[in-house]
């Protein structure tokens, strides 16, 4: 295995591959050597009979990882600092392959969701076999207020999601509690942060069928009420509808406080981003494989990046810190169903994604 960076500690402890983002000054955002230092590991250890489990945590008091190093794709564009034409779609190909591998990995993979879990961190830990989360758990998909979608496989999995969740948390980029994770199907396993520890110990130091014996024994335990469960009938009211104009009208005359957020919270998102992620998350619940919504998502995220969208949001967010981006187009009717299908379209062949079988 090739010797990983010290953004990220790759180790075997007992039986268990250990996988820690390891850059908690920035919330152990993910890098590009990150992806391919865990990429490595997986490939590695897949095969390895002295390693039952993988075991994915974060360094620090705080995240697992806020999600993808959004800085460098940033200063890597044509109005960055550090202009480079590879980075992004070499960044998002090789994360996406890295989404797909986990989702299909054939040894348990456990994800310790503590903390701040956002976009690339989803992407890490939501297509895991087991993923647990905490009482300080806080996970969201914010993509649209920065230009781009929910991506990382974040169109399947809350295309998979009960009722209209997936709409309301993907367009709002609402954040969600361990249990509201649980209830929207991104985790499986609620358990307090100071038993963490323990946990992770007893899956370093066993095997065979006790393992699967004690992440069985961790998915009884009780979970907390879901304030997202409690909102079923109210997110269905709203985002069963059609079109995005509709669900913003529908919350604008409503008086429920969580309403006049989802009203407030449209209003300021790319209106671009908006419709193309929509049109993504309800045409990833009819299609077949985890695979299949990624490729879409690439399509999205690149022309997103390439048309200024993506940067423009990092500008007004990240780098000024304005908070007044100039989407473009401006208003929501100005994104036609034209420009929908253009941006879900194929890429050229040579750059559309693909994935190989592992073995």
């Amino acid at each position: 295995m090739p010797t990983p960076s010290a953004e990220c500690l790759i180790r075997r402890e007992g039986r268990a591959g250990r996988i820690t983002l390891n850059r908690p000054e920035a919330l152990n955002a993910l890098t590009y050597a990150m992806i391919g230092d865990i990429a490595a590991a997986l490939v590695t250890w897949r095969n390895d009979p002295a390693v039952s489990v993988i075991i994915l945590d974060g360094a620090g008091e705080r995240a697992l990882c806020a999600g993808g190093d959004v800085i460098s794709l940033y200063e890597a564009s044509p109005r960055g600092a550090h202009p480079d034409p590879t980075l992004s779609a070499n960044f998002w190909r090789d994360e996406y392959r890295l989404n797909a591998a986990i989702k299909n990995y054939p040894k348990p993979y456990v994800a310790i969701m503590d903390g701040i879990v956002m976009g690339g961190g989803v992407g890490l830990s939501a297509h895991g076999r087991h993923r647990v989360v905490t009482d300080r758990t806080m996970v969201a998909m914010p993509e649209t207020a920065i230009g781009l979608i929910p991506d990382v496989g974040g169109t399947w999995l809350l295309g998979h999601a009960q009722g209209r969740f997936g709409e309301y948390l993907g367009l709002t980029g609402a954040r969600m509690d361990g249990a509201d994770a649980i209830q929207a199907g991104l985790a499986d396993i609620f358990m307090p942060r100071a038993d963490v520890a323990a946990f992770v110990a007893r899956l370093i130091a066993t095997d065979g069928e006790a393992l699967d014996d004690i992440i069985e024994e961790a998915g009884e335990r009780a979970v907390p009420p879901s304030k997202l469960a409690a909102s079923s009938e109210l997110v269905t009211k709203i985002f069963a509808h059609e079109a995005i104009e509709d669900m913003h009208k529908e919350a604008l005359g409503t008086t429920d406080p969580l309403a006049q957020r989802v009203a407030t919270d449209l209003a300021g998102k790319s209106p671009k981003a908006l419709k193309l992620f929509l049109a993504a998350v309800r045409q990833a619940r009819t299609m077949p494989s985890l695979e299949a919504a990624l490729v879409v998502e690439y399509r999205l995220v690149i022309r997103l990046y390439r048309d200024g969208e993506f940067t423009e949001g990092i500008r007004a967010l990240l780098i000024d810190k304005d908070k007044v981006p100039k989407w473009s187009p401006s208003t929501l009717a100005q994104v036609t169903d034209a420009m929908i299908a253009a941006y879900l379209a194929p890429l050229e062949h040579s750059e559309d994604l693909t994935f190989t079988a592992q073995r």
